[in-house]
């Protein structure tokens, strides 16, 4: 007798289905771009997610801005508008740092410091797994974002971006621990590598001898030696130095500078695109175009210069009529050979003024 339902497969077969696709899913992603124009495709579905799991919040920080007490709003402002005058003298003190940092370069012939272009970019997602520091920021492809461009908050470096969609990135964070940054320190320029260790609030330098001139309190900044990260922004603070006489290499942590787990407006980096040659050619064209500009007006400049040589000696000629006829008539016939055609009437010129008959005997006597 026939049942009335069909069986389908057992649950454990379905699992095992489930569990051999989920694998082969996996693989393929993480092996091959197969996928990704379906991520990109999904990411514009989980955006609104995003945005509809950030809606309470935002929604939270309005009604408590509305009710905030006036008390409260009076201090705030008051600590807003000394902060803004800080701002402002720190500002005209940058500005007339960078006036100075640009005429210096320009004096050593070399390549002005150009700014550079920053985004505004929000924090709308974080990677749920613990062991990876990555987060989604609302700025994608189609808003010029690339890959490996450099991210920042108002204290320091933050990460980089890994991976672009539409409309979102994905950022990893300076203390993933697949992460590494080259960095200098900032008091004497001494070059370390320091890298992410899994902790939000820490970074380790690796590799550092036991006795680098470093110590705690270091500012450390990006050193630009990677071509990834512009050089001078701020990456961490070193909050620890260990030595061991027994270990070639001292134990060096630091506590980065940025928010990372508090920081939601950020500022993606849009620094020169050129390549190093390309950068090194642009410059060396730039030098050879200032050198040939400098050096055509000096060629009118020197020509006067052989001209003006020989007239000392005819100047000095009319003045000693009292010595013997036979030094001027030597100076004059000395003259008179070696003289360019262009020195010849500026020597007959002031021979002739102050009288008419000496020279006139001096070329009967040579003749």
């Amino acid at each position: 007798m026939k049942p009335l339902f069909a069986k389908g497969p057992s649950l454990g077969v379905r699992l095992l289905v489930l569990v051999v696709l989920s694998v082969a899913l996996m693989v393929v992603d993480a092996r091959f771009t197969v996928l990704k124009p379906i991520r990109s495709q999904a990411s514009l579905v989980l955006m609104q997610s995003y945005w509809i799991t950030d809606l309470p919040q935002r929604l939270w920080q309005g009604v408590a801005s509305q009710f905030g007490s006036r008390t409260e709003l009076v201090a705030e402002n008051e600590k807003l508008q000394t902060e803004n005058l800080l701002l402002q003298g720190r500002l005209q003190k940058l500005a007339a740092l960078t006036e100075q940092n640009v005429r210096l370069r320009e004096l050593l012939n070399s390549s002005a410091l150009v700014n550079e272009k920053v985004e505004v970019a929000e924090l709308i997602g974080m990677d749920p797994n613990p062991f990876t520091h990555r987060i989604i920021i609302n700025k994608g492809e189609r808003d010029g974002v690339v890959l490996g461009q450099p991210v920042l908050d108002a204290r320091g470096l933050m990460g980089q971006v890994v991976e672009l969609m539409p409309y979102t990135s994905r950022v990893l964070l300076l203390t993933d621990t697949t992460h590494s940054i080259p960095v200098q320190v900032n008091r004497n320029g001494l070059r370390a590598i320091a890298s992410g260790t899994g902790n939000p609030e820490r970074l380790e330098l690796r590799h550092v001898a036991d006795t680098a001139d470093i110590k705690e309190g270091d500012l450390l900044v990006s050193s630009g030696l990677g071509q990834r990260f512009p050089a001078g922004y701020p990456v961490a603070t070193v909050k620890e130095v260990i030595h061991d006489s027994g270990q070639p290499f001292a134990i060096v942590r630091a506590v980065p500078t940025a928010a990372l787990n508090r920081s939601r407006y950020l500022l993606l980096v849009f620094s020169d695109s050129r390549t190093p040659e390309e950068r090194a050619n642009d410059a060396a064209q730039a030098q050879e175009a200032d050198k040939q500009g400098e050096g055509a007006p000096v060629v009118p400049a020197t020509v006067p210069k052989p001209a003006a040589a020989p007239a000392a000696p005819a100047a000095t000629a009319p003045a000693a009529k009292p010595t013997a006829h036979g030094t001027t008539n030597a100076a004059a016939a000395h003259g008179a050979t070696n003289s360019t055609p262009a020195a010849r009437p500026t020597n007959a010129k002031p021979a002739a003024k102050p009288a008419s008959k000496p020279p006139a005997a001096t070329q009967r006597q040579e003749e």
